[in-house]
């Protein structure tokens, strides 16, 4: 392979999904680190901490010539079908599998050398077992979970043979400021401050849970450093999701609006999903700068101005 051009200190990076929640948190942290920042969408874009560019990934013709034009040395691979509450079954996470393998091979073919893609905690067994790279068993349970997982197998083979470096950096559960409004987090917040009942489940499920700055920011160490293979992108810390909702309470001054137990909980959701961050933490070097509590209050901070007006 050609050398890919360098770029800033630390590399040129190509960020795909960069205008997307977790995406456009990405880039300022990226740059701060020495990156010459890249990033594409569908839609023009601007900002100060990257140079944009338009393009569909979902065209592999578009995606190479992108690829062709940037020169990147790293890439950050983030774009998938997101849509709430149809991403899990979408058939468009085929087409984002076949559109990613070619991206990568694009990116590779074109000198790169080190890509980290982000995978997903729904290629675990869910069991009330603390999720591990290592350890526990990749059953996923879902499209989405499939289709991400059916990528990192074959991508795996594909950097073993073509020389370049992945890593692939598994989300859990994420939240903060621009955060889709049906999620958990914003629907609670938003009925609260708008003075309205907050319909929730029992609130026993068990999740791990992580501010969106440390998510991103947790991506980019991952980046800036030489780990390979899979790390979890992850808090480590266990909480109820009626503990969640019952600091959201707190934090807006109106706990006597939530309403545990007034939906039922979805049959198929996991009782217990937390992740071991043992290699994100001592491998990576990373660990997260917001608490939950912290980083619920942002987020409520942000809802805020909106309402008022």
């Amino acid at each position: 392979m050609t050398p890919a051009a360098a770029g800033g200190p630390a590399g040129r990076v190509l960020v795909t999904g960069a205008a997307g929640f977790l995406g456009a948190h990405c880039l300022p942290d990226l740059a701060a680190r020495g990156f010459e920042v890249h990033a594409v969408s569908r839609s023009p874009r601007e900002g100060a901490e990257a140079e944009w560019h338009r393009a569909d990934l979902l065209d592999p013709a578009a995606a190479r010539a992108l690829v062709r034009d940037v020169r990147p040395s790293h890439l950050l691979h983030l774009a998938w079908e997101t849509t709430h509450g149809a991403f899990w079954s979408s058939p468009a996470n085929l087409d984002w599998l076949a559109a990613s393998v070619h991206l990568v091979r694009a990116f590779a073919e074109a000198g790169g050398r080190r890509a980290v893609v982000a995978g997903t905690c729904a290629e675990y067994l869910w069991d009330d077992r603390v999720c591990d790279e290592t350890t526990t068993p990749l059953e996923p349970a879902t499209l989405y979970g499939a289709s991400k997982h059916a990528l990192h197998v074959a991508l795996r083979g594909y950097a073993a043979t073509a020389g370049f470096d992945l890593a692939w950096g598994r989300v859990f559960l994420l939240h903060g400021p621009g955060e889709p409004p049906g999620r958990l987090v914003p629907s609670v917040a938003t009925a609260m401050l708008e003075a309205r009942p907050a319909a929730c489940s029992h609130g026993r499920q068990v999740r791990d849970l992580m501010q969106v700055e440390d998510v991103a920011a947790g991506f980019g160490a991952l980046l800036a450093s030489d780990v390979t293979g899979p790390v979890n992108v992850a808090s480590g810390e266990p909480v109820t999701l009626a503990e969640v909702v019952g600091a959201i309470g707190e934090i807006t001054g109106h706990p006597e609006l939530l309403r545990l137990g007034a939906i039922p909980a979805s049959p198929d959701e996991p009782a217990r999903l937390v992740a071991d961050v043992r290699r994100l933490r001592d491998e990576v070097g990373f660990t997260p700068r917001h608490d939950l509590r912290e980083g619920l209050a942002l987020t409520v901070r942000a809802l805020r101005e909106p309402v008022a007006r």
